[in-house]
C-alpha cells in the first residue's frame, strides 16, 4: 500500500469518529515534515459551522508550528474540500492535497468550483484525487442513508 492510501485510510478511520458523534463523516490527516496532525468534522459537537476537519487541522498545525505558511504540508482528506476549506488550504499555502471521494454538490477542486487548481489564486498546489474514493464515498453514503432512515430529512452536505 502506498503512502497516499495509508494516510487516506487513516482519514477514513477518523471520519468514523465524526459519524459516531453525529457529524458528517469526514476525516483528515496533515503531514508537515516529521509532524502529524489528525482531525474529523466537529460541526455538531462544537457547534461551529467552520469546524470542518480541514480547517481544524490547519488551525492546530499553525498553532503547534508557530507559523501559518504550511507549504511543506500534505493534507489527506476523505472528501473533496468545500469552498471554505479550499480557501483555507490556499491561504495556508499547503503544498499538496490528496482526497478520496468527489463532492458533486459542493466540491471546490473540480466538481463544482475550481479553487484548488485555479490560476487566479495566489498559490499553486499539487492535487491528487480519487485515492480510496470508493471507501470514502461508501462511508458518506452509509451515513446519510442511516440518517434518512431515522427520519432526519434535509441534511446538509449529503451526497447524491
Amino acid at each position: 500500500m502506498d503512502e497516499d492510501q495509508r494516510y487516506l485510510r487513516r482519514a477514513i478511520e477518523l471520519a468514523a469518529r465524526a459519524a459516531e458523534a453525529g457529524d458528517v463523516p469526514i476525516g483528515a490527516v496533515l503531514l508537515v515534515g516529521d509532524r502529524h496532525f489528525e482531525a474529523w468534522n466537529e460541526k455538531e459537537r462544537r457547534p461551529d459551522p467552520t469546524a470542518h476537519a480541514e480547517v481544524l487541522l490547519i488551525r492546530e498545525a499553525a498553532a503547534a508550528l508557530g507559523r501559518w505558511r504550511l507549504s511543506d504540508a500534505t493534507l489527506y482528506v476523505t472528501k473533496e474540500p468545500c469552498v471554505m476549506c479550499a480557501g483555507a488550504i490556499v491561504a495556508a499555502r499547503i503544498g499538496r492535497v490528496v482526497y478520496g471521494a468527489p463532492d458533486p454538490k459542493g466540491g471546490a477542486d473540480v466538481s463544482v468550483f475550481d479553487v484548488l487548481r485555479s490560476p487566479k489564486t495566489n498559490h499553486r498546489l499539487e492535487v491528487t484525487s480519487g485515492v480510496c474514493a470508493t471507501e470514502a464515498a461508501e462511508q458518506l453514503q452509509r451515513f446519510f442513508r442511516e440518517r434518512r432512515g431515522k427520519g432526519e430529512e434535509g441534511l446538509p452536505d449529503s451526497p447524491p
